[in-house]
């Protein structure tokens, strides 16, 4: 009996022992081996994923209000260029109104200067005319007149006798002496 004693509590030990042992069963000791490294990740880990997962969210909402300051920023710019472009259109409008009200201007200018021009053209022209007409005239005049003097005094030669002439110098004479007696 003291035998069957140690054996029983021998047969305990190595039972109690064979729990703690080497497993060999591969599924059973990954599972157990799997909790156990999840369990220590979670208990140690914990804070390290909470403050990974906080920096996380801050730096996504940071992005995100990035993103919403820029999406305010450049809808602002588009509003601008927006005013800006009807700005340039208006002034554009007007740019090109009022060329083409200068521009009509100008032509009437143009035109009215023109026919001015032409006015004073046509009066130069005229003038001229004129001038020519008259120094033509006047060319007439002298050679009908020295014609005429001509043939006057060839007349007179051959018809004037000295005694002629002598009393028309005397009548010529007496008319310039009536003439100066008048204007005294």
């Amino acid at each position: 009996m003291g035998n069957d004693i140690e054996f029983n509590v021998f047969q305990k030990f190595w039972t109690i022992s064979n729990d703690f042992g080497l497993n060999t069963d591969l599924f059973e000791t990954n599972l157990i081996n799997l909790g156990i490294v999840i369990s220590l990740l979670i208990y140690f880990g914990k804070g390290v994923l909470s403050n990974l997962l906080i920096n996380r969210k801050l730096a996504i909402s940071n992005t995100i209000r990035d993103a919403e300051e820029r999406y305010k920023e450049a809808t602002y710019k588009l509003e601008q260029a927006k005013i800006r472009l009807e700005q340039a259109e208006m002034k554009a409008r007007n740019i090109r109104t009022s060329g083409l009200s200068q521009m009509e201007k100008e032509k009437k200018d143009l035109i009215d200067g023109t026919d001015g021009d032409l006015r004073r053209l046509e009066d130069s022209k005229n003038a001229t005319i004129r001038s020519e007409k008259q120094r033509a005239i006047e060319q007439v005049q002298q050679q009908v007149s020295r014609s005429a003097s001509e043939r006057t005094l060839e007349t007179l030669k051959n018809c004037l006798d000295n005694e002629l002439h002598l009393r028309m110098i005397d009548h010529n004479i007496g008319l310039l002496r009536a003439m100066e007696s008048v204007t005294d």
